[in-house]
């Protein structure tokens, strides 16, 4: 389950919606509890939403789908996610992405030359490296706390597509993906994607298979549509209102929580190690009405 990180009310209540979700989820039948980065938007800044979301669960996987690390000093990230590692007591993967969206790299003047698979791959070297205790930028004492787990959390490449699925076979422990139109036949050809490059690339761990979507629930009266539709104007505000419009009617699912439960059948069968569901909403209800179907 993922944090409504990107609502548009997250912040009438303060941290409140927040610690309410996390502790949900905490306490529910969910393996991972997830959320994403953004710069130029009004979400929490994601780095220190880990250090809450260590202190507000016990349990759950935490993950972060996904942050960029050319919009940070590569080894001050490191030294933090190996922070919010030994926060949460090892539960921690890190999803890493390029990036869709050219203003947040402006804000904190990063180059967009550098909004590229090698450069996230070098980012990515650079985490490792960190976490394996090896000294960097001629520093001569180590870069700490080391993580948790010997090599540091798993990192997964959030894509879409295959191209970036064969370049981060080399770095990458498996996908962060995401499906606009909710179909498992499309995500299993992704996967077996990755399962070959995996192979291709000599890894001797098969990839970690996860996918995501957005979500709405309703009893059949149509409300869900409508809320994946005012979620998507308030998120992808970057694009131009009539794309967003083409793009509501089919994206992300809405429906009732039967409909959702074998629609998570169906990735089940496909091999999805895990589905990362991305609400709509702040309303914690989602996540116990998730827990009740799931149960």
């Amino acid at each position: 389950m993922t944090l409504p990180v990107m609502e548009p009310d997250l912040w009438d209540e303060g941290a409140a919606i927040l610690e309410a979700w996390a502790r949900a989820v905490d306490d529910g039948p969910f393996g991972t509890l997830s959320f994403g980065e953004r710069i130029a938007f009004d979400n929490p800044e994601t780095l220190t939403l880990l250090g809450a979301v260590a202190a507000w669960t016990r349990r759950v996987e935490v993950a972060t789908t996904v942050v960029v690390p050319q919009l940070h000093d590569p080894v001050l990230l490191a030294k933090s996610l190996a922070t919010a590692d030994r926060l949460c007591g090892g539960r921690l993967t890190v999803g890493l992405g390029i990036g869709g969206r050219e203003e947040d790299y402006a804000v904190v003047g990063a180059d967009l030359a550098g909004q590229t698979m090698g450069e996230l791959a070098e980012r990515a070297a650079v985490l490792r490296a960190v976490w394996r205790g090896e000294t960097v930028a001629g520093a001569t004492r180590t870069v700490g706390p080391p993580p948790t787990r010997p090599g540091g959390p798993d990192l997964l490449v959030g894509t879409t597509g295959p191209l970036t699925v064969r370049h981060a076979a080399g770095w990458a422990d498996g996908l962060a993906g995401v499906t606009l139109d909710v179909d498992p036949d499309g995500v299993r050809r992704l996967f077996d994607v990755a399962e070959q490059a995996w192979a291709d690339e000599g890894r001797d761990r098969r990839p970690r298979l996860t996918t995501s979507f957005w979500f709405a629930l309703d009893d059949g009266d149509g409300s869900a549509r409508e809320q994946v539709h005012r979620h998507l104007h308030h998120y992808m505000s970057w694009l131009p209102t009539h794309l967003v419009d083409a793009m509501a009617p089919t994206t992300g699912f809405a429906g009732t929580p039967a409909q959702l439960r074998e629609t998570l059948r169906r990735f089940e069968d496909i091999g999805a190690d895990e589905v990362h569901l991305i609400p709509t909403g702040s309303d914690v209800a989602q996540v116990e009405a998730v827990a009740e179907l799931l149960g």
